[in-house]
């Protein structure tokens, strides 16, 4: 095991002036260049030509942005701009199609009226919203939670679990990740230093045949507990899961806490559709005190209440983890955004008052069906979320034309790339290739599903479904 604590922090986070001081000298020495050599040039053209390699490599990125492949978000988009077919049906990104309810635009607009909610909050956050936060859970919790110990305010959740990571991760500490996974956690993990150890979740294996449940997308435990290691560090769950689905079971759950425990690893639980489940949803923080100690769930009131803009997330976990992830939170952003604070709190106030949390449910959940409808007609198997807004359709039956051109970016890519500027040129409907989520090595195991988003109004559904009965003419 490492020699320091389960709640150790990053050196980061507790560096002393004099150390910061010796890092500095060593990044200043880590940028001077090798001595250029030359037996061609001479005299001022070899000091030039030297010089310019000096600047040269002033100017080259970081490794961890310099090698990336064209993202999935900019090849979508291109190709929904580029689309002859148009105006484009955007099943893709994961944004509401509608405003938030009345009630929390209404909070909104007050709050801009208020001084103080102009401002800068505190940087853990609006002690009004870590109170409406902590009021909201505590039930789940079976206890009441501190708000100003056991709650911390980011800007957005990606920002928080950022901050998770560079509160605790240091070069060479390793986090074991699901595949497929929220693509934002590779660059959160590898910005700090950390070393990602991958486990697949293996999808159904008729999942080309027939509909299932996405509980069947299935974890091995036995490659799950050969991840973990002396250097493991923290691991990322996510459940309700994005792209799948799938709601990790009591028993899924026990066993990943029991792992942990025995390892002495950091859970960070990404639970940002917690307020979308369709069977049982457990939240990992609650099996076990044990459990609890070890655990940062971290939460989206933006995904909460339609506002994915708004960018106000939200980390609850044991004073001895949480302080750190607000210490590292206070360096990356300071503070977050004060009127939307101050909305958040006025909605976890209100929504179960007027009912918006059952609501908002089994709204969610007629629009998933309505939209399966279309996939239930043409034969194309999917799997039935249990959560999120998000569904997963095998298209493996779909043809795609031998003869079809596509761009040198997308050409190289596994198949549900293909398919996903097919349908955006052919039918004018954007969803996400799934493989963006996978490493190289696993992407075959997606390659022929696409993500598709329902969190659009009805009209929309319906157009997309009218759409899509346009892949009849290229199945078997």
């Amino acid at each position: 095991m490492n020699c320091y604590s389960l709640a150790t922090p990053a050196l980061r986070i507790t560096t002393t002036s004099a150390s910061r001081q010796i890092l500095a000298l060593r990044s200043i020495e880590s940028h001077i260049p090798a001595v250029c050599w030359s037996t061609t040039f001479r005299g001022q053209h070899r000091r030039n030509l030297c010089r310019s390699s000096r600047m040269d490599a002033k100017f080259a990125p970081a490794k961890r942005v310099a090698g990336q492949k064209q993202d999935v978000w900019s090849i979508v988009n291109e190709a929904a701009a580029a689309s002859p077919v148009q105006p484009i049906v955007n099943m893709g990104q994961g944004f509401f199609g509608y405003n938030p309810p009345q009630f929390i635009l209404d909070a909104a607009k007050s709050a801009l009226d208020r001084v103080d909610c102009n401002q800068y909050s505190p940087t853990k956050g609006r002690p009004r919203l870590k109170k409406a936060i902590a009021d909201a859970y505590s039930p789940y919790f079976g206890r009441t939670l501190n708000p100003e110990t056991e709650v911390t305010i980011t800007t957005g959740a990606n920002e928080g679990m950022l901050s998770a990571f560079m509160g605790f991760i240091e070069p060479g500490d390793e986090v074991i990740i699901f595949e497929p996974f929220f693509d934002q956690y590779i660059s959160n993990i590898e910005m700090p230093g950390g070393t990602i150890r991958y486990v697949p979740m293996q999808p159904p294996k008729d999942g080309a045949e027939r509909t299932s449940s996405a509980s069947n997308w299935t974890i091995d435990f036995d490659e799950l507990e050969r991840a973990f290691n002396d250097k493991t560090k923290m691991i990322v769950l996510n459940s309700p899961h994005n792209p799948v689905g799938k709601v990790l079971s009591k028993e899924e759950l026990t066993r990943i806490g029991d792992l942990c425990l025995k390892h002495k690893v950091i859970i960070l639980s990404d639970e940002v559709y917690d307020r979308l489940y369709y069977v049982p949803f457990t939240r990992i923080a609650t099996l076990s005190p044990e459990i609890a100690k070890i655990t940062l769930t971290v939460g989206s009131a933006g995904k909460n209440f339609y506002a994915t803009g708004w960018r106000v997330g939200y980390l609850i976990g044991p004073p001895e983890l949480i302080k750190y992830v607000a210490a590292a939170h206070t360096r990356i952003c300071y503070s977050s955004v004060s009127p939307l604070q101050e909305a958040a709190a006025i909605g976890f106030e209100e929504a179960d008052k007027v009912g918006f949390w059952d609501a908002a449910k089994k709204e969610m959940k007629g629009k998933m069906d309505r939209f399966c409808e279309v996939f239930d007609e043409l034969g194309i198997p999917y799997s039935v979320p249990e959560g999120g807004y998000f569904v997963l359709a095998n298209l493996k039956r779909v043809n795609l034309p031998e003869a079809y051109s596509f761009p040198d970016h997308v050409k190289d890519r596994p198949r549900d790339f293909k398919m996903s500027w097919f349908l955006i040129m052919e039918l004018g409907v954007a969803a996400i290739p799934p493989t963006e989520f996978y490493t190289d090595e696993k992407a075959h195991l997606a390659e022929d599903w696409m993500r598709f988003a329902v969190c659009k109004n009805d009209d929309i559904l319906e157009d997309a479904k009218g759409r899509l009965r346009g892949l009849k003419k290229y199945m078997a």
